[in-house]
């Protein structure tokens, strides 16, 4: 969004990878835990005073543990509901007063990053299935309540993208385990691919709202159905 001319406020937990960021792409940092009510009320003071605020791209999130219902940690699946649905309520309806006074110059946009895991359910993904599915109700809810308003609701639900952390941080730091996942999928999605998805969708003509965008990577034709190996054509 910066290369096409948008002013971004970035904001993530850990304030050294955000000074990075920072200084590589000139977006502003903006050091907060958005699990928290005290960090995101300074955020949004933080943004009242910074001028209109046209877009809220929602990505914060993540999956914690793989283990089967019976199993599962609450402690996991407290952060990953606190982390992908509370973030998202706290954030809406604090910036909702900021958008609407944005939209009065044209429209504004609403957009949540949730996951292919909030359509399909996966054995030992119980507590992220469930919680990714929560995001999305929220969405789907939140673009009925604002019918009628120059507000766009937006989501974008990836499947299959390789990051640095995502499987590493639900596997606990097991790096063979998070190598594994990822392991013979030719061209898993990117960060930068998920990034492109966005862009369109907040650059699109103003009366164009992408309700429900699903994207994943040509090998993985399904959340259950990964072909690991050279994509090729079939032999007769």
């Amino acid at each position: 969004m910066r290369h096409a001319g948008w002013e971004v406020v970035a904001v993530a937990r850990r304030a050294e990878r955000l000074a990075a960021l920072e200084e590589e792409t000139g977006a502003v940092a903006f050091a907060a835990d958005l699990t928290s009510d005290a960090d995101v009320a300074a955020l949004l003071a933080f943004l009242k005073d910074s001028g209109p605020v046209h877009a809220l791209a929602h990505v914060a999130g993540g999956a914690m543990g793989v283990d089967r219902v019976e199993d599962g940690s609450l402690d996991d699946w407290r952060w990953m509901y606190e982390a992908n649905v509370l973030s998202a309520q706290r954030l809406t309806a604090g910036m909702l007063p900021l958008l609407r006074d944005a939209s009065e110059s044209g429209n504004a946009d609403l957009l949540f990053v949730t996951s292919t895991a909030a359509q399909v359910a996966y054995a030992g993904g119980g507590g992220y299935n469930a919680a990714k599915a929560a995001e999305s109700m929220l969405v789907s809810a939140l673009r009925l309540e604002l019918a009628g308003e120059p507000l766009r609701v937006i989501e974008i639900a990836p499947g299959m993208v390789h990051t640095e952390e995502f499987s590493l941080n639900r596997l606990r730091g097991d790096q063979s385990g998070a190598d594994a996942v990822y392991e013979g999928v030719q061209n898993p999605l990117t960060a930068a691919d998920v990034a492109d998805v966005i862009r369109y969708a907040l650059m699109a003509p103003g009366h164009v709202n992408l309700d429900l965008v699903t994207v994943r990577p040509v090998a993985q034709a399904a959340q259950h159905v990964v072909a690991r190996g050279p994509l090729r054509v079939r032999a007769d």
